[in-house]
């Protein structure tokens, strides 16, 4: 029976990348949609420039300060213990929308060249609210190499709210959520909201984590995600995971239970890594950067995380650096670090401007490493551009109708790459099309070449 089943899953599988390929072929005829006076990015920002200067290093120099264990595991007794990954995808989840349930706003949103080999839409509720914005993407492909987490497939999207309106209320403004997307079976993706949080008063109490989640890694047992501003980063146990007991609007103790403003389970703040030379600052004084997106880079030794500056699209130079993570078996998942500090080990800044995700890869046998960079359009309703970049030069993926670079997804995300699969998974968001997809890497190549 087992056996049978698969053989149902797989073919499946292959009839949703069937019916992807022939949506690939529709978004590729409306490439003709898109005029070369639409292009960003046109310019080339050239080979990356390697910043070795000792200053330079001081401004991506963190400092680890680790939350402690008596604090969490008060708080976890006291919530009934921990109920980790396996425990909330056990629950009943929102399912994702299959491509061919998409709406044409959608799929428009889904890059022209290379096309989307796997994408999906969220609920309609969560694909409609304009006060939540899906920023980032994190996949068990970065967690563990077999890409699993135990028994499944999971896919981590980062969301931030973001409501203009003045009669929002200010506490929910900044919060960060986190859906869990249990992809397991490629034809029936499902989804649980989880809320960040961070401990208080001993364990005893927590408060909601705000940040905009521009990067999010999830790495062996650990997520580490952009702070608030993007000054440093926050560490998440996600063995730690912990269900509440009071359905309210309010964050934290109620009573005798716990609330998180409606959601049902919590991810408490284990840590965070802070610049030390202070706040980051944007603008022309930006000497301390603050951090825009992040990825996971496992072909480099040890593995490392990947980060870039958050930055204006009228910026000159972006910087792109790296942390080694730790090899010692009683640091998974956490940065390398020498008495607390974490320093970076290679840094570069680019001309690209607009960056909204990087990802660092070296092929077996390259002489070097390759940088993708997905970068926004000037405006929401037009295609960012992707490029790869080396110390050499830059290549851009373009557009066979004509020949511009406008060929990414609209309001393109962070960017993970799921090594055993081979695919580059990303999500857009745009007012009518906030879509989660995958590309194959070597088609990303291919569009470059």
């Amino acid at each position: 029976m087992k056996q049978r089943g698969r053989h149902r899953r797989r073919r499946r599988g292959q009839a949703l990348r069937a019916t992807l390929a022939g949506t690939a072929l529709a978004l590729t005829a409306a490439a003709t949609l898109i005029s070369t006076s639409q292009a960003t990015g046109s310019n080339s920002p050239g080979g990356l420039t390697e910043l070795r200067t000792a200053s330079a290093s001081q401004q991506l120099r963190l400092h680890e300060n680790l939350t402690s264990r008596d604090s969490l595991d008060t708080l976890s007794g006291n919530m009934g213990g921990n109920v980790g990954i396996d425990g909330v995808l056990r629950d009943t989840g929102r399912p994702m929308r299959n491509t061919s349930d998409c709406t044409a706003d959608e799929r428009a949103a889904l890059p022209v060249e290379p096309t989307a080999t796997r994408a999906y839409c969220w609920d309609r509720a969560d694909a409609r609210t304009g006060r939540w914005q899906p920023r980032s993407v994190t996949t068990s492909g970065d967690a563990a190499d077999d890409g699993r987490w135990n028994a499944h497939q999971v896919i981590l999207a980062g969301w931030t709210h973001r409501d203009g309106q003045a009669a929002a209320p200010a506490r929910d403004e900044g919060l960060a959520r986190i859906a869990v997307v249990d992809a397991t079976d490629p034809d029936a993706l499902t989804y649980h909201w989880i809320l960040l949080v961070a401990p208080r008063a001993g364990g005893k109490d927590f408060t909601a984590v705000r940040s905009g989640l521009g990067g999010m890694v999830w790495y062996q047992d650990k997520l580490i995600v952009t702070a608030a501003h993007g000054e440093g980063l926050l560490v998440f146990d996600m063995h730690r995971l912990l269900r509440t007991d009071v359905d309210s609007g309010a964050v934290g103790r109620v009573g005798a239970g716990y609330s998180a403003a409606g959601y049902r389970y919590v991810l408490p703040a284990i840590g965070s890594y802070d610049p030390e030379g202070g706040a980051c600052a944007r603008g022309r004084n930006r000497a301390v950067p603050c951090f825009g997106s992040l990825s996971l880079d496992r072909t480099t030794t040890p593995d490392s995380l990947v980060a870039t500056e958050a930055v204006s699209a009228a910026s000159e130079r972006t910087r792109l650096w790296r942390y080694s993570f730790s090899t010692a078996a009683y640091r998974t998942g956490l940065l390398a670090d020498a008495q607390g500090h974490v320093d970076a080990v290679e840094a570069y800044a680019t001309k690209g401007a607009g960056v909204s995700g990087a990802l660092s890869y070296r092929p077996a046998g390259a002489r070097e490493t390759r940088w993708y960079l997905g970068r926004q359009a000037d405006g929401r309703t037009r295609h960012g551009s992707l490029w790869r970049q080396t110390g050499h030069g830059a290549e851009a993926a373009t557009c066979t109708a004509d020949q511009s670079h406008s060929c990414w997804s609209l309001g393109s995300g962070s960017l993970s790459y799921w090594r055993r699969t081979g695919e580059l998974w990303t999500l857009s968001d745009t007012a009518d099309g906030r879509v989660l997809y995958a590309v194959p890497l070597t088609s990303v190549d291919s569009s470059l070449e």
